[in-house]
């Protein structure tokens, strides 16, 4: 009996588990434009792991395309990424079931734009007190949505080229970047292209 493993990233795995607690949060808080001031412990701690993540995966970006780069901060990775994705900050990335586009790297489109979500993330995670406000329902779906756009464009800086599992809310908003699908089993399987 045996077992054939194949390398899946661990940053997509973990995108996934956060999706998912984005996926239960829905059942309870409507993702609609009404609410996306709505706060709370449990989107905050989306929001804290959203970005912790981020600027990991922000970080292998910058170390696929340029090695020796050393980017530690939302601005370096700025000025490293859209080097080789210019047109990162017109990624759009749906949540169809809640009939949904962002575009959570808007901000880059200024040569020095941060996303507000990332803002968000940074006042909560050392403000807390003050700042718990911005553990908001819209920061919370935008820095998914950045963690996605960011994972997607890990997998083409590094060489990436496997299907990996589809999201369950997450998509890419304008076709061309699905590669190919697979379905069977529990799950069905998705390769993406930039």
């Amino acid at each position: 009996m045996g077992i054939e493993a194949t390398v899946i990233e661990p940053y997509w795995n973990y995108l996934l588990a956060i999706e998912r607690d984005v996926s239960e949060l829905s059942r309870y808080v409507e993702f609609d434009e009404k609410n996306f001031a709505c706060f709370s412990i449990e989107i905050a701690r989306i929001l804290l792991s959203c970005g912790a993540e981020v600027d990991v995966v922000c970080k292998g970006v910058c170390s696929a395309i340029n090695p020796q780069c050393g980017a530690d901060n939302i601005h370096a990775y700025r000025t490293e990424i859209k080097k080789k994705y210019p047109n990162i900050s017109k990624f759009e990335v749906t949540i169809s079931r809640y009939g949904l586009i962002l575009t959570p790297w808007d901000e880059w489109k200024k040569a020095d734009g941060v996303p507000q979500w990332w803002t968000g993330y940074n006042k909560v995670k050392h403000e807390r007190h003050t700042q718990f406000d911005k553990a908001n329902l819209k920061n919370a779906l935008n820095s998914l949505a950045g963690l996605f756009v960011m994972a997607v464009h890990l997998m083409d800086a590094s060489g990436y080229n496997d299907f990996v599992t589809c999201p369950l809310l997450l998509g890419i908003h304008h076709g061309g970047h699905v590669a190919g699908r697979q379905f069977g089993g529990a799950e069905s399987r998705v390769k993406f292209r930039l």
